[in-house]
């Protein structure tokens, strides 16, 4: 396609994620309460925990309305995420080879799947354990939390996690465009590590090394897996097999 083929074809692909992004938040906003309901449980649990009133405090009278509205955009996000990735990739598919574009079903549920992944692994694991951290750590003060402070918080950690998860699809597509290869992938490991614990200190809700641990250890692992991402579908790899397939 020339060019102007190239920017009409990304406008088309921008306004169909744009509506399915409006349709997913009102969709999300029909189950606002049930959301909630659903981010409220680890610091309900905490604050019972520890002895104090499970009740979150708002300054204005907004703030209820506007916090409602922020989740329902995070979750209308994440239910019109499958069918956005599925735009860009009929937007990237014409530039891959037919051998290739079979990979459409597993990248869609890989990106998912590793989305939901880190924001269960946060959900489940990571939260709590941060929230007790805090609470004991301020058993001599009383807790004033407020609706729309504990909902960036949550909102941090979880989606945080959850794209920290995406980065062997990351790598996938550097590779795919011979932008990167797995050499250069571990022959940079160390600053690799050096950057994965920067970008845990910065999403760690709290300053303990254990939790920020806690964070670093799934991206490492994400990272040496996505050196076999790499390896594995780097244009030289794919052009020497297809040199074996024809000889």
């Amino acid at each position: 396609m020339s060019l102007l083929e190239h920017l009409e074809e990304l406008r088309r692909r921008l306004v169909h994620s744009v509506i399915y992004l409006v349709a997913g938040f009102f969709i999300a906003y029909g189950f606002h309460e049930k959301i909630y309901g659903f981010m409220e449980k680890p610091i309900k649990y905490a604050l019972a925990k520890h002895h104090q009133p499970a009740l979150l405090n708002y300054h204005n009278p907004i703030d209820g309305f506007n916090m409602y509205l922020k989740i329902s955009f995070m979750a209308g996000c994440i239910i019109s995420a499958p069918f956005i990735l599925y735009q860009v990739w009929l937007f990237i598919s014409p530039g891959l080879y037919k051998s290739e574009k079979r990979f459409v079903t597993p990248f869609m549920m890989a990106t998912v799947g590793l989305f939901l992944a880190g924001a269960f692994f946060g959900y489940r694991w990571v939260f709590p354990g941060s929230l007790d951290f805090l609470f004991t750590f301020n058993k001599d003060f009383n807790p004033l939390i407020e609706i729309n402070e504990y909902t960036d918080l949550f909102l941090t950690v979880i989606l945080g996690l959850g794209v920290t998860f995406e980065l062997p699809i990351l790598v996938m597509f550097l590779a795919l465009f011979g932008i990167v290869n797995a050499r250069f992938l571990w022959k940079n490991l160390r600053y690799a590590i050096l950057i994965i614990f920067i970008i845990a200190a910065i999403i760690t809700p709290t300053p303990d090394i254990l939790t920020m641990c806690v964070f670093a250890t799934p991206m490492l692992v994400l990272y040496l897996i996505s050196i076999g991402v790499a390896f594995m579908v780097h244009p030289t790899r794919r052009r020497r097999k297809r040199e074996e397939a024809a000889s």
